[in-house]
């Protein structure tokens, strides 16, 4: 048995994975909100200290485990001082205070990509870093989130390689931390620990080997797609879309620059060629504020009418928490559309929209990566959503395997299953979608918001 901390934006949770025969069971111990709040000064903050308390004590719920893995989002960082304290909050990467770094870090160093291959995201951890007051850095040890609740666990820091590569300071080629990038932006190279491998040992907690994996939930993730082929792309599809295909070696091109494409390292060597897009971000934050279950509203959509309104997901006006609903509707508005008359209309019009971002990103990545796809593996909890999988088959012409849904939590317990020399492997899709809508009808709803297919 092996526990697995699977930390997303809006819950977490400890699963305990049971590997028999080489096929891997999930089974939930505990599930926790993880969400960011305002405080007082304003700023979204995560409330870690009880993220790590709801961890320890799922923990102990899992009696006698090989060893405990962490994975979690990206980007975000605590700051430990000399004394081994967290020192201050740590910040989520909604938070508006890294408006125009981005800009600032381009004219700096305006060979950024070509060193990192990372898709110039305004809340990228070397954006978030530069907005700190600079005697703040100095005397402190970065460690993003998986790595901080780890020390916790432990008393070991380090940065595991998967998420380091999403910072904006690792190179692409070298997989270190970069001397120019940290040299060119001031940054005190005191301020990085050293890098871990997925399957390192790193510590104990109370008796139990704690396991560097694939710390970046969707390098977990992509770690537990059963790909189809060796041209087969992925969508891990939760809070955000990480639409990309497997490669072997980063793209470093203008091209994939100017198309926001990311090179983040996965595991053996590989490289996650992706776009990060929005994703079901739209549709869980209109049923926050609709306070509305999703089955009866995704049945309800599926019977609304087709391409009465598409967004594009990406829009600024959609990355912060708020009315998503009434957001939608004004984009509809301000860009000439009708404005979805029903919660039935809203949730086909943001499906839609999902589905055409997926289907740019894959065609681009195609492009971009030189070779056709064959077949998407939608994993995550996107997967459980029929009529996003099967609207992004009809969007991209090309089938849709389906699963598994708890991706991130399967690939974690498999790292650790491999460190441990136990033989295990990913379940295959659970569902297949085919294409069988026009692609003229999708490309001309591509065209309503700037995007060729």
């Amino acid at each position: 048995m092996f526990a697995a901390v699977d930390l997303g934006a809006n819950s977490g949770r400890v699963m305990l994975g049971t590997v028999d025969g080489g096929e891997v069971s999930l089974t939930e111990l505990t599930r926790f909100p993880t969400g960011p709040r305002d405080r007082p000064g304003g700023g979204l903050r995560w409330d870690v200290g009880q993220i790590r308390d709801a961890v320890v004590a799922g923990l102990r719920l899992a009696g006698e485990p090989v060893s405990i893995g962490i994975d979690s989002w990206a980007v975000d960082y605590g700051l430990v001082d000399s004394s081994g304290s967290l020192d201050g909050d740590v910040r989520c990467y909604r938070d508006p205070r890294v408006d125009g770094v981005a800009e600032r870090v381009r004219a700096v160093l305006p060979e950024h990509y070509a060193i990192t291959g990372i898709q110039p995201l305004p809340f990228n951890t070397v954006y978030q870093l530069l907005t700190e007051p600079p005697e703040r850095l100095v005397g402190h040890t970065m460690l993003l989130l998986p790595d901080l609740i780890g020390y916790w666990l432990t008393g070991s820091m380090g940065a595991e390689v998967t998420n380091a590569s999403t910072t904006g300071m690792l190179d692409a080629i070298t997989r270190k931390w970069s001397p120019a990038v940290v040299s060119r932006l001031g940054l005190p190279e005191s301020l990085l620990p050293p890098l871990r491998q997925p399957g390192e040992h790193i510590g104990h907690f109370e008796s139990t080997s704690v396991v560097s994996v694939a710390s970046h939930d969707t390098a977990s993730a992509v770690a537990a797609v059963p790909f189809a082929s060796p041209t087969s792309a992925y969508i891990s599809c939760g809070t955000w879309s990480l639409v990309g295909v497997k490669l072997d070696a980063p793209v470093l091109t203008p091209d994939a620059r100017t198309a926001n494409f990311t090179n983040e390292a996965g595991v053996d060597g590989s490289v996650r060629f992706l776009r990060n897009t929005m994703g079901l971000w739209l549709l869980n934050e209109c049923l926050r504020v609709w306070g509305t279950p999703l089955p009866p509203l995704l049945a309800a959509a599926a019977g609304a009418p087709a391409f009465a309104a598409v967004v594009d997901p990406d829009d600024p006006s959609f990355f912060a928490p708020g009315d998503m609903p009434a957001r939608i509707a004004a984009y509809c508005a301000r860009t000439g559309q009708p404005e979805p008359p029903s919660r039935a209309a809203t949730v086909r019009t943001i499906i839609e929209s999902l589905a055409l971002a997926h289907a740019g990103a894959l065609r681009t990545a195609a492009r971009l990566a030189g070779h056709d796809i064959d077949f998407v593996h939608l994993v995550g909890g996107g997967a459980r959503n029929s009529l996003l999988c099967q609207l992004t088959a009809d969007a991209s012409g090309l089938p849709v395997l389906a699963g598994p849904v708890e991706a991130s939590a399967l690939g974690n317990v498999l790292v650790q299953a491999r460190a441990a020399g136990v033989r295990a492997s990913p379940p295959p899709a659970f569902a297949s979608y085919q294409p069988c809508r026009s692609r003229t009808l999708w490309q001309s709803a591509a065209s309503r918001i700037g995007l060729g297919l």
